[in-house]
């Protein structure tokens, strides 16, 4: 595939020619495990600019074995411990990665984990993981009701809620997305707190617009550019 760099780091064998280690894991460009893909699998990899990966890790997958990733090369820096699971993002961490090598668990434990971010990260037992994840699923939970009562925001180019009409559901950068810039005179907004702005990219002098019907935008009228929910 275009988007997969497989980077296979092997061990050196011992004096009886045994593989030391038979772990694997994935690297992802994107968070859920989306985007650009690098395997490294039976070893390590001391710098990830080898393969043009140095700091962009968003999320990952352990398939086998224990995983020390660290921020920078050599195994230096702060460093985490990872064991078998999914981790669909790497926030916590500010996707700073730019070394890995398997590690032989107890060993660590040892030796008291790595320097720097501490504690070993379980997969999808991780307490933070878990939380984030129910987080997400409530707002998916509230965003699928939302989405059953129609139209966040809806825009018309004249007053009183008349004329051509514009729904908005998602935040937009550039009302040019929707070819409504500087158009809108009245608004009805029926969930959500929406901020809407003079400029794109939400620039310039902006309003906050709590739900309700605005017949008439005023002195903001033929103003939005950008507009984006803020609650």
């Amino acid at each position: 595939m275009k988007n997969t760099l497989t980077a296979a780091f092997l061990l050196a064998t011992s004096l009886l020619g045994q593989a030391a280690s038979a772990g694997e894991m994935q690297l992802f460009s994107r968070e859920d495990f989306r985007g650009q893909r690098v395997v490294i699998a039976d070893g390590a990899a001391n710098d990830f600019r080898d393969f043009d990966f140095n700091d962009r890790a968003s999320s990952l997958v352990v398939r086998s074995g224990t995983w020390e990733l660290c921020e920078h090369v050599n195994f230096q820096g702060h460093c985490a411990v990872f064991e078998r699971g999914e981790y669909p993002n790497l926030r916590q961490f500010n996707n700073n990665f730019s070394s890995a090598r398997e590690i032989d668990r107890r060993r660590d434990r040892d030796h008291g984990g790595s320097g720097g971010w501490g504690r070993a990260i379980r997969g999808d037992r991780d307490d933070r993981w878990q939380e984030e994840r129910r987080e997400e699923r409530r707002e998916e939970r509230r965003d699928y009701r939302e989405e059953a009562r129609g139209p966040a925001v809806e825009l018309f180019n004249d007053n009183g809620f008349r004329g051509r009409v514009v729904q908005i559901n998602n935040d937009l950068n550039t009302m040019r997305n929707v070819n409504f810039n500087d158009n809108a005179n009245s608004m009805v907004v029926n969930y959500g707190t929406w901020e809407a702005c003079e400029h794109a990219d939400f620039g310039g002098q902006c309003r906050v617009f709590a739900p309700g019907r605005y017949p008439d935008l005023r002195d903001f009228s033929d103003r939005i550019s950008s507009i984006r929910r803020v609650r």
